[in-house]
C-alpha cells in the first residue's frame, strides 16, 4: 500500500482521452483517485472542449492541458517543451493513441489501402518512439510509461484487420524501447486490454461479437471495465512493478489463455 501512496503528487502524462468511454479517462479515473497530478494533450479543438468537460465533471480542474498531434514530430517536441514549463519532469506516460480509417476496418484486409496502412502505423506505433525520444529528457529516473494494446496484436481476430497489425508493430516497439530505456532506469510496458465499449471499439465491424466471445469463453466469464484497465495502469506505473518492462500485461478476464 505504501508503493500506491508514492504516486501521490507523481506528475503522470495521459495521451488519448476522446470521450468519457476512452480507456484513457478510465486510468486517468483511478490515478486521480490515487493522488497522481495528471496532465493531459489532446489533437483537435473539439477534442479540448471534450476533455475541459470531462476534467470539470470529475474535479480534475487543476490539470495541465496541451495540444500534441502525434503524427508530427515538432507538435510532440512542442507538446513536452510546454509541459515541462508548466509542470517540470514526469514520472510516468499513457500512451493510449490509436487509429486507423473506417474504410480499411470495413473492407477485407487484403484491400487495405497502402495510405492506411501507413497512417495506421504512424498513428498506432511510430507514435510510441516519437513520444518516449521527446519525453526522455523530461522522464523522472525509475518513470514508466505504458502503452495500450488488444489480443488482435497476436491473433487474427475477425474485424480487427489492420489495426492488428498496427498493435501487433506496438507490442514489439513496447520491448525494443525498454531496451533503450532500461540504462536511464525508465519502464516501459503494455497492456492488452479485453474488449470495451469505446469510440475507438466501435469503428471495429465486429466489436459486438468480440464482447459476446469473451463474456462465453473468458475464465471470469464476463467483460473486463474501463476501471480494471485503470488499476492495472497504476500498477504497472507505480513502484510495485519496478522489476517489469518490456512485457505485455494481459487485463482480458483470461480470455487470451483460452484455446
Amino acid at each position: 500500500m505504501n508503493d500506491l501512496i508514492q504516486l501521490k503528487n507523481k506528475s503522470i502524462l495521459i495521451m488519448g482521452v476522446a470521450n468519457e468511454r476512452s480507456l484513457a479517462w478510465g486510468v486517468a479515473k483511478v490515478l486521480h483517485q490515487a493522488g497522481a497530478k495528471l496532465a493531459f494533450t489532446y489533437r483537435k479543438e473539439r477534442s479540448y472542449q471534450k476533455l475541459s468537460n470531462l476534467l470539470e465533471q470529475e474535479g480534475m480542474t487543476d490539470a495541465t492541458v496541451v495540444p500534441c498531434d502525434v503524427n508530427e514530430d515538432e507538435s510532440i517536441k512542442q507538446a513536452f517543451s510546454s509541459l515541462n514549463q508548466k509542470i517540470g519532469t514526469f514520472d510516468g506516460i499513457v500512451h493510449a493513441i490509436a487509429f486507423a480509417h473506417g474504410e480499411d476496418l470495413q473492407n477485407d484486409f487484403i484491400e487495405t489501402t497502402r495510405n492506411g496502412y501507413a497512417f495506421a502505423q504512424d498513428t498506432s506505433a511510430y507514435s510510441l518512439i516519437a513520444v518516449a525520444r521527446e519525453a526522455r529528457p523530461y522522464l523522472n529516473t525509475g518513470a514508466s510509461i505504458v502503452t495500450m494494446s488488444a489480443l488482435g496484436a497476436e491473433r487474427v481476430l475477425d474485424g480487427y484487420k489492420v489495426m492488428g497489425v498496427a498493435k501487433a508493430a506496438l507490442e514489439s516497439t513496447c520491448k525494443h524501447l525498454a531496451l533503450d530505456l532500461g540504462p536511464d532506469n525508465i519502464r516501459i510496458n503494455a497492456i492488452s486490454a479485453g474488449p470495451i465499449r469505446t469510440l475507438a471499439s466501435q469503428g471495429v465491424p465486429t466489436i459486438k461479437k468480440m464482447l459476446k466471445d469473451t463474456k462465453e469463453k473468458a475464465p471470469l466469464k464476463r467483460n473486463v471495465t474501463q476501471e480494471e484497465v485503470g488499476k492495472a495502469t497504476l500498477m504497472l506505473l507505480s513502484p510495485l512493478s519496478s522489476g517489469i518492462t518490456g512485457e505485455v500485461l494481459h487485463v482480458d478476464g483470461g480470455y487470451n489463455i483460452m484455446g
